[in-house]
């Protein structure tokens, strides 16, 4: 399965009573794909994962995968081995092409015991699993030892979404991994450095308002015009800036209403984005002719 060099972390639409939106999420879908993305990740840190229900899960993957005509990955990971295979399962049996497992925060297990969690979930079932390192969120790193072992004795343990942002592990992974193992930036702001040292795309939120200028930029330098690929990284800047000034999903909700696609608030505790940052977001898309 490819997933394609640009996947989406998509947000989740809500209504005003703050019901899942299915006919947003549709819509937003297939408004992403006319902008050049190539797969999407379900129900992860961008789709407010941790408020959504297990049926939620499953619907999304079910409206989405119905709506447009590229891979869906669903988040299964929790920091509960037993719940993660049962949302891994869960996914693929609605129809999702691959599996994000993200590590077990609060449990702190060591190094060993990741290994046989995502181990465990990723040989539950038969579609690829993407691991997802982010200890910013879950207080525990996946160290490039322990990814690069998974890579090698796992098959369905196939691609990394980085978010350390930790440039020499990266590079550590790419070289101790299995032939064939992806390794995407889980940073906007690093996706042309990223590509730049082997990795092969992004699990973005940008794209959410900007995935054209993000797949120019992408396709620039894998096509060797690596001044232009510059240019358009630097255009970017501010709007990767922009989008993380307040946790994620915050700022990207807000910016998609700037940008005339209103899907909806955040489940508490997560609010609406501050004036502050919503100035500083008009001012970023303005900059980039996408605000309406």
């Amino acid at each position: 399965m490819d997933f394609g060099r640009l996947i989406v972390a998509m947000v989740t639409p809500f209504r005003e009573n703050l019901e899942i939106d299915l006919g947003r999420a549709a819509e937003l879908a297939r408004r992403l794909v006319a902008d050049g993305v190539d797969a999407f990740v379900l129900s992860g840190t961008t789709g407010e994962s941790p408020t959504l229900s297990r049926q939620e899960k499953i619907d999304l993957i079910k409206t989405v995968k119905k709506a447009v005509h590229v891979p869906i990955m669903g988040n299964a990971g929790t920091n509960d081995t037993r719940v993660s295979i049962r949302n891994a399962l869960d996914a693929e049996a609605a129809g999702a092409d691959g599996l994000l497992l993200v590590a077990p925060y609060y449990n702190k297990p060591d190094q060993g015991m990741l290994y046989d969690h995502f181990a465990a979930i990723a040989s539950a079932v038969h579609i690829p699993s993407m691991l997802y390192n982010v200890p910013g969120r879950t207080g525990i790193s996946i160290r490039p030892e322990t990814i690069a072992r998974l890579s090698r004795d796992v098959p369905n343990i196939t691609m990394l979404k980085d978010a350390a942002g930790v440039l020499d592990d990266t590079t550590i992974v790419m070289k101790e991994a299995a032939p064939g193992f992806r390794v995407y930036t889980g940073e906007d702001s690093l996706t042309l450095p990223s590509l730049a040292i082997g990795a092969y795309g992004v699990v973005s939120v940008t794209a959410h308002v900007a995935g054209k200028l993000m797949k120019e930029m992408i396709e620039a330098y894998l096509a060797g015009r690596n001044a232009e690929a510059a240019a358009l990284h630097q255009r970017l800047c501010a709007i990767n800036k922009a989008l993380f000034l307040q946790p994620n999903p915050v700022p990207v909700k807000r910016a998609l209403r700037l940008c005339g696609l209103d899907v909806g608030s955040l489940r508490p505790p997560l609010k609406d984005a501050s004036p502050e940052v919503t100035k500083i977001l008009a001012a970023a898309l303005a900059e980039l002719g996408l605000a309406k």
